[in-house]
């Protein structure tokens, strides 16, 4: 049971990556365009409608697994400031001052920093050939002559 728990760890993250980029996108979306039953912010106010593009564009590229971890921190930041500065002020627990989702959110932003992409990622194609690319025009140190020096 474990062995084959092992074996799909790699897709269960790059599902739990796309659920929660799609989610933090529709977020985004949501306060950007008033579509899915948010109310339209306006533009170029602070902080919601920079939280809004910040929501849209790094949920987008994690959902897609594109420049994943940096998407990711940036993500989790902006969900830290909307936890410390939005929510924390009007009662000290997530569950008292709303603030459940922006804590969730910077969590799981977070994991996904230190996990990466999963298997099934855009970062996985792409960076599969930079690698490539990388390990063709590395020279080799030979491991004797490391040893003998």
């Amino acid at each position: 049971m474990l062995i084959r728990l092992n074996q799909a760890q790699p897709y269960v993250l790059s599902l739990f990556r796309f659920v929660v980029g799609l989610l933090f996108a529709a977020h985004g979306a949501a306060t950007l365009f008033g579509v899915l039953g948010g109310n339209q912010a306006e533009t170029g106010a602070w902080p919601g409608w920079y939280a809004a593009l910040i929501q849209l564009v790094c949920g987008s590229l994690v959902a897609l697994g594109l420049g994943t971890r940096v998407a990711a921190f940036l993500a989790s930041g902006s969900m830290a400031y909307a936890y410390f500065k939005v929510h924390q002020p009007e009662a000290f627990l997530p569950l008292q001052n709303g603030g459940e989702g922006a804590a969730m959110f910077c969590w799981a932003f977070l994991l996904l920093v230190f996990t990466g992409p999963g298997t099934v990622a855009l970062d996985r194609f792409f960076g599969s050939r930079n690698a490539a690319a990388v390990a063709e025009n590395t020279p080799r140190r030979d491991k004797t002559a490391a040893v003998s020096a």
